[in-house]
């Protein structure tokens, strides 16, 4: 009887200690976890101010860019700017109103008017346009990214398929990473002595091109080798259990799949050399030049003539010149195509990349 009593009362639960109050796998707060979310905090802080920063540039030259470059009227776009070259700017008063000519056209104004003077503020490379600095940035980017491509891609090969891997190549590699963070003005006073003085090829498209492949073509190399060593070795295996040779294998079945990376670091590439001033300084770019490259008596002097180039045109009209509302003007104007052009030329190589990607599939 007093066992069935006691059976159906009810038990109240034990109390748990204080000490296992809560649950023991919760991550409890700690100092080191405090500092840790506070670094978090910070970076997390610092990331965002980066991006304001960079956000705040882009959309300056965007705005005061664009100012110069788009205009309210058809077509829209400043066609002067695009397809003229810098000349110097004449603000002058004339019958009661303010004019502003380049020198062409106030040299023709002045014969117009049958007058051989007429008062005048100057102001250097505040008129014209950019189109010599623009097909000189261009064909400074072609050239240079052709010649490290072909460089950098062969001794990719090399470096990854043919040679043995020893304590050599293992020298080379690190001179290679080595070269990659040499400053730029230090390629182009190699260019300078080795380009325009020692083979005599002058300031000169020529020169600039090899110098700014010659500062590209460490990353290069060290992409397109990791490229081609993503590729699965069974590729390999299964083309030289075939009869193809070495040559033949590379060819058909590892560089067509190693292409988007490389095209990868190709990008990459363009965006440091249209961006460099120093090396073109030294051995290509000149302040001003009348004629165009193509505009010569014989072929090989297409290659061995300098050239203007954006970057340089940029550094020109900001700090060598009297700064003023006008020169301003060309200058966020330059910055602004500048931008645009590299943009342009990345994108491609992203577009060639990402249709490479998909048509070759493993």
């Amino acid at each position: 009887m007093s066992s069935s009593l006691f059976l159906s009362q009810p038990v109240a639960p034990a109390q748990p200690a204080p000490e296992d109050q809560g649950n023991l796998f919760t991550n409890r707060p700690s100092l080191r976890k405090k500092a840790e979310k506070s670094l978090f905090v910070l970076l997390r802080l610092g990331t965002y101010f980066v991006l304001a920063i960079a956000a705040f540039i882009f959309l300056t030259i965007g705005i005061k860019g664009g100012q110069t470059v788009f205009t309210f009227r058809a077509p829209f776009v400043n066609v002067e700017f695009l397809t003229q070259s810098p000349s110097t700017l004449h603000v002058f008063e004339w019958e009661g109103k303010k004019m502003e000519l380049g020198d062409e056209a106030f040299r023709a104004f002045k014969a117009e008017n049958g007058v051989e003077e007429i008062p005048s503020v100057t102001y250097a490379y505040s008129a014209g346009g950019i189109f010599p600095c623009l097909v000189g940035t261009v064909l400074l980017v072609i050239g240079s990214m052709v010649i490290a491509l072909t460089l950098g891609v062969f001794s990719a090969i090399y470096l990854s398929e043919y040679s043995a891997q020893g304590w050599g190549i293992r020298v080379i590699r690190l001179a290679i990473l080595n070269l990659a963070g040499v400053p730029s003005i230090v390629f182009g006073l190699f260019g300078f002595g080795l380009f325009v003085i020692y083979l005599k090829w002058n300031v000169s498209l020529l020169a600039g091109c090899f110098t700014l492949a010659f500062m590209v073509l460490p990353v290069i190399i060290t992409a397109a080798e990791e490229a081609l060593r993503s590729v699965p070795q069974g590729l390999r295996e299964a083309s030289l259990a075939l009869g193809a040779t070495k040559w033949q294998t590379i060819r058909t079945s590892v560089l067509p799949f190693a292409l988007p990376g490389i095209l990868t670091s190709s990008v990459l590439g363009i965006a440091r050399v249209a961006g460099e001033t120093a090396p073109i300084m030294f051995t290509a770019a000149y302040v001003v030049r009348d004629k165009m490259p193509w505009q010569v008596e014989r072929f090989t002097d297409f290659f061995l003539q300098g050239v203007m180039a954006l970057p340089y045109h940029i550094y020109v009209v900001s700090s060598k010149i009297p700064q003023n509302a006008y020169t301003e003007r060309v200058q966020y104007g330059t910055a602004f195509v500048f931008l645009a052009v590299v943009m342009l030329i990345a994108l491609g190589s992203v577009f060639l990349r990402i249709r490479l990607r998909n048509r070759l599939k493993w």
